[in-house]
C-alpha cells in the first residue's frame, strides 16, 4: 500500500500541474484575443477615416481653349473631381458661356475665374488686355521685329534714333525708351510660340501703360525705332545714357588688343595729358681768333643731330 500511496501522490501532482498550465494557456489565450480585438478596432475606425471622399460633379472644359478664344456651350462638359472645387472655380454654366480665355485651359480643367475676362469683355486681342494697360500698334519690318523673331509671349526693349532739338554737335542720338515690353500679338496672331519660331509680320501690338503709350505713338511718328529681343525671365532695368554719332568716332572707343571674341568691349578711359617742359635754347658756339694785336670772334649755330 506504500508504493500505491506514493503513485498516487504523483499522479495527484501531475494533474495539479496540468490543470495549471492550462489556466495559464487559457488566460493567455483571452488576453491575446481582448488584444487583437481592441487592434482591429483601432485599424478599422484609422482605415474608415481615411476613406477617399465622395465625387462631385464639376463644369470642365471639353477641349483645348487658347487665349482669346470665346467660350461657348459646346466648349463645357460635367466631369467627375473627387474632394472639394479648386478655389475660384465657377460651377455655373452661366457664369462661364460667353466670356473671353485669357489663359490656356486644358482639356478637363475646371474653370477659375482669374482665368477668363470679365463678363461681357469679349474675345479676341482685347481681352488679353489687363485693366489699366494698353496696346499700341508697332509697324516693323525684318530689321526692326529682329527678323521676325517678336513673337506672343517675348519681351523687347524699344530704341529710338533721332536728332533732339537744340543739337547741333554730336548729331543723331539713340536712346533707349521702354526696357521689358510684352509682345502682345504679332501680326494676326496673338497666341504664344512655344517653340520660337519666326514670324514675318508688318505690324506687332506692344502691351504698355498709357504714359509709355503717348511716348511710343509721338516716336512712332517722329524718330526711328527699333526693337531689340531680350530674355523673358531677365526684367532688369538697365540704365544707359544713350549714344550720339559723335561718340561713335571718338579714339578712347576703339578695340582694346586683349580683346577676345565674344567679350563685350568696354571703352578706354581717356589718358591725361602730359605737359612737358620745354629745353632751354642751346647757346651758339664762338671762336676767338688771335692775329696779331688783333682778336676777333665768330659766333656759328649749333650743330643739330640728324637721326640715322
Amino acid at each position: 500500500m506504500g508504493q500505491e500511496g506514493r503513485l498516487g501522490k504523483c499522479l495527484g501532482r501531475e494533474r495539479s500541474m496540468n490543470q495549471r498550465l492550462l489556466s495559464v494557456l487559457a488566460f493567455a489565450f483571452v488576453v491575446s484575443a481582448g488584444a487583437s480585438l481592441l487592434l482591429y478596432r483601432l485599424l478599422s475606425s484609422h482605415v474608415s477615416s481615411q476613406a477617399p471622399p465622395a465625387a462631385s460633379k464639376l463644369i470642365v472644359a471639353s477641349r483645348v481653349l487658347e487665349p482669346g478664344t470665346l467660350v461657348r456651350d459646346g466648349d463645357l462638359r460635367l466631369g467627375d473631381r473627387t474632394g472639394p472645387a479648386p478655389e475660384g472655380a465657377l460651377l455655373k454654366r452661366e457664369e462661364i458661356v460667353g466670356r473671353g480665355v485669357i489663359s490656356t485651359i486644358f482639356a478637363d480643367e475646371p474653370f477659375i475665374a482669374s482665368r477668363l475676362a470679365p463678363k461681357g469683355g469679349g474675345a479676341g486681342l482685347a481681352a488679353l488686355i489687363p485693366n489699366g494697360m494698353r496696346a499700341v500698334a508697332v509697324r516693323v519690318n525684318e530689321i526692326v521685329g529682329v527678323a521676325g523673331f517678336v513673337v506672343p509671349g517675348m519681351r523687347v526693349d524699344v530704341l529710338v534714333s533721332g536728332n533732339p532739338p537744340g543739337n547741333t554737335t554730336s548729331g543723331s542720338v539713340t536712346k533707349t525708351l521702354l526696357q521689358a515690353v510684352q509682345v502682345l500679338s504679332a501680326g494676326q496672331n496673338f497666341q504664344r510660340d512655344t517653340e520660337g519660331k519666326p514670324v514675318s509680320v508688318q505690324v506687332v501690338n506692344l502691351l504698355v501703360t498709357p504714359e509709355q503709350a503717348e511716348m511710343l505713338s509721338l516716336a512712332s511718328s517722329q524718330t526711328t525705332i527699333q526693337l531689340v529681343l531680350r530674355n523673358p525671365l531677365d526684367m532688369q532695368i538697365a540704365n544707359t545714357p544713350g549714344t550720339a554719332v559723335a561718340q561713335l568716332f571718338r579714339s578712347d572707343m576703339a578695340f582694346p588688343k586683349d580683346s577676345k571674341p565674344g567679350q563685350p568691349i568696354m571703352a578706354r578711359p581717356t589718358p591725361r595729358p602730359v605737359h612737358q617742359v620745354p629745353l632751354p635754347a642751346p647757346r651758339p658756339q664762338v671762336v676767338e681768333v688771335i692775329m696779331g694785336t688783333k682778336r676777333v670772334e665768330t659766333q656759328f649755330a649749333p650743330a643739330v643731330e640728324v637721326q640715322p
